[in-house]
Protein backbone atom coordinates (compact mmCIF):
# COMPACT_ATOMS: atom_id res chain seq x y z
CA UNK A 1 0.00 0.00 0.00
CA UNK A 2 1.14 3.74 -0.97
CA UNK A 3 1.12 5.36 2.61
CA UNK A 4 1.84 8.61 1.64
CA UNK A 5 -1.29 8.25 -0.46
CA UNK A 6 -3.31 6.79 1.58
CA UNK A 7 -2.86 9.08 4.57
CA UNK A 8 -2.08 12.35 2.91
CA UNK A 9 -3.39 12.84 -0.64
CA UNK A 10 -7.15 13.32 -1.67
CA UNK A 11 -7.46 11.65 -4.92
CA UNK A 12 -8.93 8.18 -5.31
CA UNK A 13 -11.15 6.21 -3.39
CA UNK A 14 -10.78 4.01 -0.16
CA UNK A 15 -12.92 1.47 1.29
CA UNK A 16 -14.78 0.98 4.66
CA UNK A 17 -12.09 -0.64 6.69
CA UNK A 18 -9.40 1.36 5.41
CA UNK A 19 -11.35 4.76 7.06
CA UNK A 20 -11.45 2.84 9.85
CA UNK A 21 -8.01 1.86 9.93
CA UNK A 22 -7.25 5.17 9.66
CA UNK A 23 -9.35 6.18 12.84
CA UNK A 24 -7.06 3.37 14.63
CA UNK A 25 -3.68 5.15 13.45
CA UNK A 26 -4.80 8.90 14.52
CA UNK A 27 -5.73 7.03 18.15
CA UNK A 28 -2.36 5.38 18.17
CA UNK A 29 -0.87 8.54 17.35
CA UNK A 30 -2.60 10.69 19.64
CA UNK A 31 -1.53 8.06 22.46
CA UNK A 32 2.20 8.07 21.05
CA UNK A 33 2.15 12.65 21.34
CA UNK A 34 0.38 11.66 24.96
CA UNK A 35 3.24 10.02 26.25
CA UNK A 36 6.10 11.73 24.87
CA UNK A 37 4.13 15.34 26.62
CA UNK A 38 4.29 13.58 29.33
CA UNK A 39 7.62 11.71 29.24
CA UNK A 40 9.30 15.51 28.60
CA UNK A 41 7.54 16.83 31.73
CA UNK A 42 9.03 13.82 33.65
CA UNK A 43 12.48 16.07 34.37
CA UNK A 44 11.42 19.43 36.14
CA UNK A 45 12.99 22.76 36.01
CA UNK A 46 15.85 21.66 38.69
CA UNK A 47 16.53 18.16 36.57
CA UNK A 48 14.63 16.14 39.54
CA UNK A 49 12.98 12.79 38.11
CA UNK A 50 9.18 13.01 38.83
CA UNK A 51 7.53 9.93 40.44
CA UNK A 52 4.09 10.17 38.89
CA UNK A 53 3.23 9.66 35.40
CA UNK A 54 -0.30 11.03 33.87
CA UNK A 55 -1.31 10.49 30.57
CA UNK A 56 -3.38 12.69 28.74
CA UNK A 57 -4.41 11.80 25.29
CA UNK A 58 -6.67 14.75 24.57
CA UNK A 59 -6.41 15.41 21.13
CA UNK A 60 -9.63 15.03 19.66
CA UNK A 61 -11.03 16.57 16.28
CA UNK A 62 -13.33 18.06 18.30
CA UNK A 63 -10.43 20.66 19.70
CA UNK A 64 -10.40 22.04 16.27
CA UNK A 65 -13.56 23.72 17.04
CA UNK A 66 -12.31 25.79 19.44
CA UNK A 67 -9.55 27.45 17.43
CA UNK A 68 -13.19 29.56 15.79
CA UNK A 69 -14.64 29.85 20.06
CA UNK A 70 -12.70 32.91 21.55
CA UNK A 71 -13.91 31.31 24.86
CA UNK A 72 -11.79 28.53 24.65
CA UNK A 73 -8.21 31.21 24.23
CA UNK A 74 -7.93 31.25 27.62
CA UNK A 75 -7.06 27.32 28.06
CA UNK A 76 -4.91 27.63 25.19
CA UNK A 77 -2.98 30.35 27.22
CA UNK A 78 -2.59 28.14 30.56
CA UNK A 79 -0.39 25.54 28.54
CA UNK A 80 3.00 25.92 28.63
CA UNK A 81 4.94 25.49 25.24
CA UNK A 82 5.99 22.13 24.89
CA UNK A 83 2.14 21.20 25.42
CA UNK A 84 0.99 24.14 22.94
CA UNK A 85 3.74 22.44 20.21
CA UNK A 86 2.59 19.30 19.99
CA UNK A 87 -0.91 19.98 20.56
CA UNK A 88 -0.82 22.29 17.24
CA UNK A 89 1.32 19.63 15.76
CA UNK A 90 -1.37 16.49 16.60
CA UNK A 91 -4.14 18.56 16.13
CA UNK A 92 -2.54 20.17 12.03
CA UNK A 93 -1.52 16.19 11.62
CA UNK A 94 -4.62 14.23 12.89
CA UNK A 95 -7.23 16.62 10.68
CA UNK A 96 -4.84 16.22 7.72
CA UNK A 97 -5.27 12.33 7.89
CA UNK A 98 -8.79 12.61 8.63
CA UNK A 99 -9.65 14.95 5.38
CA UNK A 100 -7.35 12.88 2.92
CA UNK A 101 -9.13 9.56 4.01
CA UNK A 102 -13.22 10.81 4.34
CA UNK A 103 -12.71 12.43 1.31
CA UNK A 104 -11.35 9.87 -0.65
CA UNK A 105 -14.20 7.18 1.07
CA UNK A 106 -16.99 10.02 0.22
CA UNK A 107 -15.40 9.64 -3.36
CA UNK A 108 -16.34 5.43 -3.10
CA UNK A 109 -19.53 6.64 -2.33
CA UNK A 110 -19.54 8.53 -5.61
CA UNK A 111 -19.79 12.02 -3.45
CA UNK A 112 -17.76 15.31 -3.93
CA UNK A 113 -15.53 15.87 -0.68
CA UNK A 114 -17.68 18.74 -0.25
CA UNK A 115 -20.26 16.36 1.84
CA UNK A 116 -17.61 16.64 4.89
CA UNK A 117 -19.56 20.29 5.19
CA UNK A 118 -22.24 19.05 6.17
CA UNK A 119 -21.58 15.96 7.97
CA UNK A 120 -18.62 16.95 10.26
CA UNK A 121 -18.07 21.06 10.17
CA UNK A 122 -21.73 21.62 10.88
CA UNK A 123 -22.85 19.43 13.63
CA UNK A 124 -19.30 20.14 15.32
CA UNK A 125 -20.10 24.30 15.23
CA UNK A 126 -23.37 23.51 16.47
CA UNK A 127 -22.04 21.44 19.32
CA UNK A 128 -19.21 23.24 20.27
CA UNK A 129 -21.36 26.66 20.51
CA UNK A 130 -24.61 25.03 21.51
CA UNK A 131 -24.29 26.05 25.17
CA UNK A 132 -24.92 29.68 23.80
CA UNK A 133 -28.40 29.11 22.47
CA UNK A 134 -31.20 30.00 24.22
CA UNK A 135 -32.38 26.98 26.19
CA UNK A 136 -35.47 26.41 24.28
CA UNK A 137 -38.26 24.76 22.24
CA UNK A 138 -37.37 26.59 19.12
CA UNK A 139 -33.57 25.40 19.62
CA UNK A 140 -35.02 21.43 19.02
CA UNK A 141 -35.28 21.75 15.16
CA UNK A 142 -31.46 23.08 15.66
CA UNK A 143 -30.74 20.31 16.88
CA UNK A 144 -32.87 18.13 14.93
CA UNK A 145 -31.12 18.85 11.88
CA UNK A 146 -27.39 18.45 13.71
CA UNK A 147 -28.23 15.06 14.92
CA UNK A 148 -29.42 13.72 11.41
CA UNK A 149 -26.27 15.67 9.51
CA UNK A 150 -24.04 13.47 12.03
CA UNK A 151 -26.29 10.66 11.95
CA UNK A 152 -26.24 10.51 8.22
CA UNK A 153 -22.40 11.21 7.92
CA UNK A 154 -21.79 8.23 10.25
CA UNK A 155 -23.96 5.99 8.58
CA UNK A 156 -22.68 6.87 4.90
CA UNK A 157 -19.00 6.55 5.17
CA UNK A 158 -18.48 4.23 8.23
CA UNK A 159 -20.91 1.48 7.03
CA UNK A 160 -22.40 1.77 3.40
CA UNK A 161 -20.65 0.18 0.96
CA UNK A 162 -18.94 1.77 -1.65
CA UNK A 163 -20.11 2.25 -5.03
CA UNK A 164 -19.77 -1.14 -7.45
CA UNK A 165 -17.16 -0.45 -10.34
CA UNK A 166 -15.24 2.52 -11.43
CA UNK A 167 -16.73 5.70 -11.05
CA UNK A 168 -16.03 9.49 -11.51
CA UNK A 169 -13.38 9.71 -8.94
CA UNK A 170 -11.43 6.49 -9.73
CA UNK A 171 -11.16 2.43 -9.67
CA UNK A 172 -13.22 0.21 -7.20
CA UNK A 173 -10.73 -0.61 -4.39
CA UNK A 174 -12.51 -3.91 -3.59
CA UNK A 175 -12.49 -5.18 -7.65
CA UNK A 176 -9.31 -7.46 -7.23
CA UNK A 177 -10.79 -9.03 -4.03
CA UNK A 178 -14.32 -9.56 -5.25
CA UNK A 179 -13.13 -10.47 -8.66
CA UNK A 180 -10.94 -13.31 -7.21
CA UNK A 181 -7.29 -14.31 -8.79
CA UNK A 182 -7.07 -14.86 -12.43
CA UNK A 183 -8.28 -18.65 -13.61
CA UNK A 184 -5.13 -20.60 -13.63
CA UNK A 185 -4.58 -21.79 -17.33
CA UNK A 186 -5.60 -25.22 -18.51
CA UNK A 187 -3.72 -27.62 -20.77
CA UNK A 188 -4.13 -27.25 -24.19
CA UNK A 189 -3.62 -30.63 -25.76
CA UNK A 190 -3.89 -29.28 -29.66
CA UNK A 191 -0.49 -27.30 -28.53
CA UNK A 192 1.18 -30.09 -27.05
CA UNK A 193 -0.05 -32.34 -30.21
CA UNK A 194 1.74 -29.80 -32.73
CA UNK A 195 5.39 -30.75 -31.04
CA UNK A 196 4.95 -34.16 -32.47
CA UNK A 197 6.54 -34.96 -36.09
CA UNK A 198 3.27 -35.00 -38.44
CA UNK A 199 4.54 -38.39 -40.49
CA UNK A 200 6.32 -41.34 -38.58
CA UNK A 201 7.90 -42.45 -41.98
CA UNK A 202 11.71 -42.65 -42.85
CA UNK A 203 13.12 -39.82 -44.85
CA UNK A 204 14.18 -39.05 -47.99
CA UNK A 205 11.47 -41.87 -49.64
CA UNK A 206 13.66 -44.58 -48.33
CA UNK A 207 12.39 -48.58 -48.86
CA UNK A 208 13.23 -51.15 -46.37
CA UNK A 209 14.40 -54.16 -48.03
CA UNK A 210 12.97 -57.19 -46.76
CA UNK A 211 15.21 -60.35 -46.53
CA UNK A 212 14.26 -63.40 -48.10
Amino acid sequence: MDWTWYLFRFDGRINRALLWQALLIVALLAALLGVIGQVIHLIDAEGALKLSLKLDFDFGLDDLFELVDPRAYRSLASLDRTNLILKAFGLSLFLWIYLATAIKRLHDRDRRGWWLVLFFFLPGLYTQFSDLLPNSYWMLPFWLVASILWLWGLVEMFIMPGSVGDNRFGPDPLAKTEDGPPPAKSWDQQTEIEFVPPSASPPGGMHVKRSA
